[in-house]
């Protein structure tokens, strides 16, 4: 296709791994860099910023950790310019003091960097940013809905935001087919919103030898264990997974269950987990592992028998791909995209979300189960990065090819 069609990007998400936060939204990066290999892109990753900012620091040590202006990343440019946010109250200005506290930043990259296109992660508030950016610069953008839209549904001024920059955009894509079904449900037509989910990236994580695995971990050589990866949040449901442990020792003496992650911007319930452990009798059979390098993370899920991730919502969560692609068999609960990852039993079992029976009963039959760990093998290579890129950079660079004029069509006044 002629140059004049491959569009040059800003990527526009608060959700970005950074220095202060090496963790933060690898998801956005691992889909992003590749398609650096295709077309140029910047990414944009705003730092919410608030005049005591200090005293919110001591408070809440993970809530706004500060990451620096610039960073290069695997060769690309990110920057973070501050945006001011109030913490706690009045989220339905974020959207627009986003944009606000990254048009300097946008305007000199309009100039330097001549971009043609917008890519939005998360409707809100980066989508609707992304909005206001796009008229204030006139070029076009996109969307990408990685969380859902309901918890939105009961605010006026989130909603009515939130329509206006679905309708907007240029396009709208979805990680997983359930968010994309609560976009139609909000009114957008169905061939607004395209699917292109996230992949699994085959050089990073594939199975290492169990028991070098477990000795490099400090974890139990001769034991079963439970791996879940995540962010310490109420939302992952570690807490039901320990709730299952008293019965599944029952059946299963030598089981541990063992836990990566660590404190994130949307909690750390740490303290209540530990807390929960002690008061099961638990010590000694979950371990914290805290936060894990990504490039380390394979150790985690090669060491263990059986992935779980009890969680209360996911768009689309590539800890599943990266357990399949280790070899590992899955439990979840029916929650979002979870059962369009885990779309079969021969990869692992769904239960409903919130059914304590049903999820203990899901990892006796787990434990039991003879998995046919080629067949999981192969459910990562089928969804591999590899089979999503080509699309994605193929849909920015027919946005581009539609576009009869330099500047996009000036959207209805507000």
């Amino acid at each position: 296709m002629p140059d004049s069609h491959r569009p040059r990007l800003v990527v526009f998400t608060r959700v970005y791994p950074n220095a202060a936060q090496p963790n933060l939204g690898l998801f956005v990066r691992e889909r992003m860099r590749r398609v650096a290999e295709h077309l140029d892109l910047v990414v944009v990753a705003p730092a919410p910023w608030f005049p005591l900012q200090g005293l919110l620091g001591r408070l809440r040590p993970h809530s706004r950790p500060m990451p620096p202006r610039f960073e290069e990343q695997d060769g690309i440019a990110v920057y973070h310019p501050r945006f001011f946010c109030f913490p706690g109250v009045l989220k339905w200005t974020d959207g627009f003091f986003q944009a606000l506290g990254s048009l300097p930043l946008l305007r000199r990259l309009k100039r330097e960097f001549g971009f043609d296109l917008i890519d939005a992660h998360f409707i809100y508030p980066d989508g609707v940013a992304a909005r206001w950016l796009s008229r204030w610069l006139g070029r076009p953008y996109t969307i990408t809905l990685r969380g859902g839209l309901s918890r939105f549904a009961d605010s006026r001024l989130h909603r009515r935001q939130i329509d206006r920059a679905l309708n907007d955009a240029a396009r709208v894509f979805s990680v997983a087919d359930a968010l994309r079904q609560e976009a139609t449900a909000w009114g957008q037509p169905p061939d607004h919103v395209q699917v292109i989910g996230n992949g699994a990236d085959l050089a990073r994580f594939y199975p290492e030898d169990r028991t070098q695995a477990r000795r490099r971990l400090g974890l139990p050589e001769q034991a079963r264990l439970l791996i879940s990866v995540g962010g310490l949040t109420e939302r992952k449901g570690f807490h039901r997974v320990i709730a299952t442990l008293p019965q599944l020792l029952q059946q299963h003496p030598d089981l541990h269950f063992v836990i990566a992650g660590g404190a994130t911007p949307e909690g750390n319930n740490e303290h209540e987990l530990r807390k929960q452990v002690q008061e099961l009798g638990l010590e000694g059979r979950v371990w914290f592992l805290g936060q894990v390098a990504p490039d380390e993370l394979r150790l985690v899920y090669s060491a263990g028998d059986l992935f779980v991730l009890a969680t209360s919502f996911e768009g689309w969560a590539n800890v599943f791909l990266e357990a399949s692609a280790c070899g590992l068999p899955i439990v979840t609960t029916r929650v979002g995209g979870n059962a369009e990852v885990v779309n079969s039993e021969q990869v692992g079992l769904v239960v409903p979300f919130g059914d304590h029976d049903a999820l203990r009963d899901a990892l006796l039959e787990a434990l039991r189960r003879d998995w046919d760990h080629d067949a999981i093998l192969a459910h990562a290579r089928a969804n591999a990065w590899e089979a999503r890129i080509p699309r994605l950079v193929a849909e920015f660079e027919a946005i581009m090819a539609a576009q009869s004029e330099p500047s996009p069509r000036s959207p209805p006044p507000d």
